[in-house]
């Protein structure tokens, strides 16, 4: 898999303005509508799952493409993690790595499945939507926290399996006030009421919807919290790590 936009490559020499900036002219580039070319619940649709890992100050990020539920490539790559965690930030920190990871592929997936956000981020930039702008495909986000943005309902209770909770922009996200930017998804869920699971958040990163993001998600579900994809992603990071 090949950058298309290498003009976009995630650089953590920049400046944090010059990071905005180049965030924002990331967000312009995205297309937050369904444009995958392919049917993504197909059977032989080339699904690829990615994850990080961190050791000795370097960042290892690992791809698992899937087919039909099965592994059909592995691939990772190391580079120094040159910048620390900074919130709306993370694809600067993370995202060297990851396309490093994905030129090491002999395929060419169809969709990427990210561990992280896509349009739920303050700039509409997130490092979901920063990875398929840059190879230009089809990209969403599956992150455990809400960085931002507003539900439409309270999420205080816990949610039954399979609830969707649209995520709208607020104040603080560059879209328009009540333009739903993803969902909180709630991927699996106890049938006790003493314990219970917290929601994924899924976001469009580049060329899928915010419906269809989900749908996918929810198409992945292979009896975890996690889909399957960036599940066995995070396996292999660990593995790696």
């Amino acid at each position: 898999m090949q950058v298309q936009y290498p003009e976009f490559r995630p650089d953590p020499a920049l400046s944090r303005t010059e990071m905005e900036t180049l965030q924002r002219e990331i967000a312009q580039q995205a297309v937050f509508t369904d444009d995958l070319g392919i049917d993504p619940l197909d059977s032989e649709t080339l699904i690829a799952g990615i994850d990080q890992g961190f050791s000795d100050g370097q960042a290892t990020s690992a791809v698992v493409v899937l087919r039909d539920g099965r592994v059909v490539e592995r691939a990772h790559a190391r580079m120094e993690a040159e910048i620390p965690y900074i919130p709306g930030l993370l694809s600067f920190r993370e995202g060297g790595a990851i396309l490093a990871a994905l030129e090491q592929l002999e395929s060419d997936p169809d969709v990427l499945v990210l561990d992280g956000s896509g349009r739920i981020h303050f700039r509409e930039a997130g490092l979901a939507t920063h990875i398929g702008v840059a190879v230009d495909t089809p990209a969403l986000g599956v992150a455990k926290n809400l960085l931002c943005g507003r539900p439409r309902e309270s999420l205080a209770d816990p949610l039954p399996e399979g609830t969707r909770v649209p995520i709208e922009a607020d104040g603080d996200v560059t879209a328009p006030d009540g333009t739903t930017i993803g969902y909180a998804f709630q991927s699996r869920q106890y049938d006790s009421g003493k314990q219970y699971i917290n929601p994924l958040y899924v976001s469009p990163g580049h060329r899928v919807s915010a419906e269809t993001a989900t749908d996918i998600v929810e198409a992945c579900g292979g009896g975890y919290k996690l889909p399957e994809p960036t599940r066995l992603a995070d396996a292999y990071a660990a593995e790696l790590t």
